[in-house]
């Protein structure tokens, strides 16, 4: 019999991914991001390798990029190739070739904005005079999965592949060719609330920032494909596992999803809960395990946002304004609530397939950029400074108020052509 029962991983995800603040968080809390950019060739459009010679491979772009400006190479737990910033953070690989940043956790939206643009605009710059466009969309554009090889080859990568290639195409898809743009934030003392909004306001992060509209050079019919691709990945590890009862219902989520990094059975991966209840796991098992799911809004000892596209750099202050403002301000927070209601998978799904032309979530989003804008100059001075706030409202006053999202740029480019 295994040692680990359901009460025990239940008190695990409340002391640890649902983590309370110890001794009283920072009020405001803390904020960071992971931002995601595709590698194509700026003349030809095809994807980078991480290594060869066709067409220009990244990682030796970057080892040049790196020894000017002192990161220091290294490897991930999961044996990849990574770069580590003097600044914080570090730059890493996903499947795909696709490069990622990850910030540390920064004190504001203001010091984490002043670090994102330290280090990704000087990157995609460098990369550009190397021949290398680092494109800032959900989901490359222009080539089909076929051209877009897996190029990370460990055990977890290998294993995820091999399992959702069997639902069909969004898991290559997912795994080579998407990019977003993901936030994280302390639980805070309000972190029940917290949890409900930002899952009910994942609809409106998909909408207001959807920009993968393109793909394989046409237009898709959908504001974000990338998040069509999740929609069609593996309901039993996406979506919005949401409950009045948090960490019970996320419990069964997770019980409910395939151990991807556990044996499979007959050719198949089982449910964790049922591991739990036949064989022995550990709770390292447990832990990998709530690694491999992937909702929307995802708990870790704090709540990490996962449903924005790729964003660019000239509008990092729209997502952050949008998530901060909502959250961290109590007023704000509780008006959220009130407009947003409970989470709804529904809404989730429209999101990615009308984005802002869904009229119910252009009102609601609209009225949601107003509350965090509110929210935002309602914080400390300096906390979110007033020229990132003006960033933030040029893009709402630009798009979103407007109905329209970054996406709708892209279909009038595509038709051009």
């Amino acid at each position: 019999m295994t040692g680990l029962t359901r009460s025990a991983l239940l008190a695990d995800l409340e002391s640890n991914a649902f983590a309370a603040p110890a001794g009283g968080s920072p009020v405001p809390g803390r904020i960071g991001a992971e931002t995601e950019l595709i590698p194509v060739d700026s003349a030809t459009g095809r994807r980078c390798p991480i290594e060869g010679d066709d067409p220009r491979p990244t990682l030796p772009f970057l080892r040049r990029h790196a020894a000017r400006h002192g990161w220091r190479e290294s490897r991930t737990p999961k044996d990849t190739p990574c770069f580590l910033l003097p600044a914080g953070g570090d730059l890493t690989f996903e499947p795909g070739g696709q490069l990622e940043y990850s910030s540390p956790p920064c004190r504001s939206p203001g010091a984490l904005l002043s670090l994102l643009r330290s280090v990704v605009p000087p990157l995609r710059s460098a990369a550009a005079d190397e021949g290398i466009t680092l494109l800032a969309l959900g989901i490359d554009p222009a080539n089909p999965i076929e051209d877009v090889p897996l190029l990370l080859h460990n055990r977890r990568y290998a294993r995820m592949a091999e399992h959702l290639e069997r639902r069909g195409a969004a898991g290559a898809r997912m795994m080579r060719q998407t990019a977003s743009f993901q936030l994280s934030l302390d639980a805070g003392h309000d972190r029940w609330l917290r949890w409900r909004v930002l899952n009910a306001a994942a609809p409106c992060f998909v909408a207001v920032f959807a920009n993968s509209s393109v793909y394989e050079g046409a237009p898709t019919g959908c504001q974000s494909m990338r998040a069509q691709v999740w929609r069609t990945l593996d309901p039993a590890r996406t979506g919005l596992p949401w409950g009045r009862a948090p960490v019970e219902r996320y419990l069964e989520f997770a019980l409910d999803a395939p151990a991807l990094l556990l044996p499979a059975v007959n050719g198949e991966y089982r449910p964790f809960g049922e591991w739990l209840t036949r064989a022995r796991v550990s709770i390292a098992d447990w832990h990998d395990h709530l690694t491999t799911l992937f909702p929307e809004v995802r708990p870790r000892g704090h709540f990490e946002l996962r449903s924005p596209d790729a964003v660019a750099p000239e509008w990092y202050a729209a997502p952050l304004a949008l998530a901060v403002g909502t959250t961290e301000d109590p007023r704000a927070l509780r008006a959220a609530a009130d407009l947003l209601g409970e989470p709804d998978p529904a809404q989730l799904e429209r999101a990615g397939r009308l984005g802002l032309r869904d009229p119910l979530l252009a009102g609601t989003a609209s009225d949601l950029a107003t509350i965090a804008l509110e929210g935002c100059a309602a914080l400390p001075s300096g906390y979110f400074p007033r020229s990132d706030l003006d960033q933030a409202r040029e893009f709402f006053n630009r798009y979103t108020h407007r109905g329209r999202s970054p996406a709708d740029e892209l279909d009038a480019a595509a038709v051009a052509v």
